[in-house]
């Protein structure tokens, strides 16, 4: 079935303990006939990406590295079998010798996991920590993942995680072997209060998300500070209901393409 890595977006806390771990392990470290040594600069084989969602002050921020995919249809294989191999346990290799003079592999991988090192005249990228695997340990960057929020080995030890997990840029039809749990997708928030002379928040309003169709989607209420949120919701149109008992009720259209901190509404008296 060959090796994966699983990634729980739910568990990582940005600390970028992994885009330092593959520095750690191939910066001045040579492991051919795998890899010779990564240049300490403008090179991530393991790129920790973060984005900011929502806007002050509902903001959370997603992390979520990105390396090889170790496409099972991986096209440089394809394109270059004597130079990029496909291994029998799902890593995917660029021979360190072979690929001199090569850059044309930097452009041809999707994902842009490929990096040309000018010092060496070598196209490089993540292969899995090959040399550890054959060690039988596990790659750099997820021995030194402290929340274990990344995670590598046979896919049979994974398959309920498989099941429920996403892959990126499916549309590629590369079949990558890297695979993202719990994605946050994007949210909508706000809050609601009373414009009356203390205004003060509402707790415990009603909340309704439906979509343009008038379906519903979510409910909720809101907190303590009159706050509330509508987590992993997809792009499209939809109406936000806030309702309060002895005040009128309110409802907001907002088009979602971006996490959004909707602003804070003024329910009026009934």
């Amino acid at each position: 079935m060959g090796k994966v890595f699983v990634f729980d977006h739910s568990y990582c806390n940005g600390c970028y303990g992994c885009q330092i771990a593959c520095k750690d392990e191939h910066c001045g470290n040579d492991w051919m006939p795998y890899q010779k040594p990564q240049p300490e600069l403008g090179h991530f084989w393991c790129k920790m990406v973060e984005q900011v969602h929502g806007q002050v002050p509902k903001v959370r921020m997603d992390y979520m590295p990105i390396m090889c995919q170790q496409c099972d249809a991986c096209p440089l294989v394809e394109k270059h079998p004597d130079v990029v191999t496909k291994r029998a346990d799902g890593l995917v290799t660029i021979d360190p010798v072979k690929s001199e003079g090569m850059k044309e592999l930097v452009d041809e991988c999707p994902y842009g996991a490929v990096y040309w090192n000018d010092e060496l005249n070598i196209p490089q990228k993540c292969d899995g920590c090959a040399h550890l695997v054959d060690a039988g340990e596990i790659p750099h960057c997820v021995e030194l993942c402290a929340t274990e929020a990344l995670k590598f080995g046979d896919e049979e030890e994974f398959a309920d995680e498989i099941a429920k997990a996403e892959v990126l840029h499916p549309e590629y039809g590369t079949k990558p072997r890297v695979y993202y749990l719990n994605d946050p997708k994007l949210f909508i928030a706000g809050s609601v209060y009373d414009p009356g002379p203390q205004e003060e928040v509402i707790i415990g309003a009603k909340i309704v998300l439906e979509d343009a169709s008038g379906k519903v989607i979510d409910e909720t209420t809101s907190d303590d500070l009159g706050d509330y949120w509508f987590n992993k919701v997809e792009p499209g149109d939809y109406k936000v209901t806030m309702q309060a008992e002895g005040f009128a009720t309110k409802t907001v259209e907002v088009k979602l393409d971006k996490s959004l901190n909707i602003g804070d509404f003024a329910l009026d008296k009934a």
